[in-house]
């Protein structure tokens, strides 16, 4: 029998006036469809809010990898919404997750933070 692989992108949205929580955790390998799922929501959830100011924590503590056109799909996302970022906590344990927070903060107007720790992160996004 084969080994089981989870795959995966779970998603959570709260809104409390202009501020939008979002919350993204991935497992096994991020692909284009995933992409297919979260933009939407997110549009929708911006769409709602005059001045929307999204808070975001990405856990890839269960992330494999990526599919190469998610690469682009993350791009397209920053580009459309990257005025809105207020803040991103990204929270990994690989070296390469770090640069990528790095790479990402060049396309957001907020901040940009990696951590090895999630309440470390989920302090930050709430400003301690």
């Amino acid at each position: 029998m084969g080994v089981l692989k989870r795959h995966g992108i779970s998603i959570g949205l709260e809104r409390t006036d202009d501020v939008i929580f979002l919350r993204v955790k991935a497992v096994g390998k991020l692909t284009h469809k995933d992409y297919e799922i979260l933009s939407p929501m997110l549009d929708n959830a911006v769409k709602a809010v005059e001045h929307p100011k999204i808070q975001a924590f990405v856990d890839v503590l269960d992330l494999d990898g990526w599919e190469l056109r998610t690469a682009w799909d993350d791009f397209k996302l920053c580009l459309k919404h990257g005025r809105e970022f207020s803040r991103v906590a990204l929270v990994g344990d690989k070296p390469w997750e770090r640069v990528a927070t790095k790479v990402a903060g060049w396309f957001i107007s907020g901040e940009t933070e990696y951590f090895e720790d999630s309440e470390e992160a989920m302090a930050w996004l709430n400003g301690a």
